[in-house]
């Protein structure tokens, strides 16, 4: 278990001389530093250590984070228990340099949000154990993140998106489909059966037809198949048409329900598969096709931050949803539905999906 610094100096308060000059770029109240919000979101679900500050306004006032790629990449996946022992190394630096980054001190927090919800357990773990010391010691309000709801709610950052929208978030562990109508109120339409996308892409480009080919070839260990290209470029384009096809569907269902306005709805794709140029262009040419509006975060905010988790403490804090002043129960829940299932519901619409050219 992490233990902080049983004095507030482990966070220390910006130097005095820089005070006035945080005063003048602020807007500032009699007898308090800060008027507006500044949530501090912490970010370990998976394989980052990721923490940001962010104000009402959508302000990034400080980021840090630390990847562990490199790590993983030489075991060819993901070691729970080095996932977190790297966070148990890397996060109170990581909290401390997001502080530093906005001259900011914990007192200057209006509360701290952790993604608690899906991801591994042991990450979950290490955020969540920092964050309840943290928000002890400095008398914090706490707000636990679902992460996958944080994933849906970061283009509301970066741009003017009302409710409803529908969501589309693809990534390494998740692949679902969801209308979000509110800052905690989602239905979900569908979701992956198997593995996600981004798993898919990563590790399993059809591994039959792979090892047919390579003994046909007769590749032995470190060459590469004469049609490897042919083979990504494949599996990229019937992934692209997978999750255009069943995107399509649920715009078609919304629409039919009357869940989304019938012109000018907003298609928003997040997550880290969402970087993915091709797959985009894919979703671009449904978004037309139904006369939607596509739009993706930055490449940058699509995969785990701490941005997008502070912008979720945000929302909640504003919505005054799911804001804890007593974290003596508060677990972590390595695997969690988001919102309300209503896939059977999708499923027994039986919508017939019209045929689009995908020339991508």
């Amino acid at each position: 278990m992490l233990i902080l610094s049983k004095t507030a100096g482990v966070f220390s308060k910006p130097p005095k001389s820089n005070i006035f000059g945080l005063l003048r770029s602020l807007s500032v109240c009699p007898g308090r530093l800060f008027c507006h919000k500044l949530v501090l979101g912490i970010e370990t679900s998976c394989d980052d250590t990721a923490a940001a500050v962010v104000d009402e306004a959508g302000h990034v006032l400080g980021e840090a984070m630390h990847s562990q790629t490199e790590v993983h990449l030489k075991t060819g996946g993901i070691v729970p228990p080095v996932a977190q022992q790297l966070h148990r190394e890397n996060i109170q630096r990581i909290v401390e340099e997001t502080l530093s980054a906005g001259r900011l001190s914990p007192q200057d927090l209006s509360a701290v949000a952790t993604t608690i919800k899906p991801g591994l357990a042991l990450s979950l773990g290490v955020g969540l154990s920092f964050s309840l010391q943290l928000v002890n010691q400095f008398k914090k309000p706490f707000i636990p993140i679902h992460h996958m709801e944080a994933h849906a709610l970061t283009i509301r950052l970066t741009n003017k998106v009302e409710f409803p929208f529908l969501v589309l978030l693809i990534s390494g562990g998740h692949c679902l489909l969801a209308l979000v109508r509110g800052v905690s109120d989602f239905l979900l339409l569908g979701k992956s059966l198997d593995i996600a996308p981004g798993d898919m892409l990563d590790k399993h480009v059809i591994d039959k037809l792979i090892t047919r080919k390579e003994k046909e070839e007769g590749i032995e260990k470190g060459q590469i198949l004469s049609s490897a290209a042919d083979v990504a470029a494949a599996v990229q384009h019937t992934t692209a048409r997978h999750l255009a096809m069943r995107t399509h569907r649920a715009i078609l269902f919304c629409k039919q329900k009357d869940l989304l306005p019938p012109a000018n709805a907003v298609l928003v794709v997040s997550g880290g598969v969402a970087s993915n140029l091709y797959i985009r262009r894919a979703l671009e040419i449904v978004a037309d096709a139904t006369q939607c509006t596509l739009l993706c975060p930055p490449p940058r905010l699509c995969t785990d931050n701490g941005i997008m988790i502070a912008w979720n403490g945000i929302e909640r804090l504003r919505a005054g949803l799911g804001i804890l002043h007593d974290v003596e129960d508060i677990r972590y829940e390595p695997k969690c539905p988001l919102g309300v299932d209503i896939s059977k519901e999708v499923a027994e619409a039986a919508i017939k999906v019209p045929r689009l050219k995908m020339t991508i």
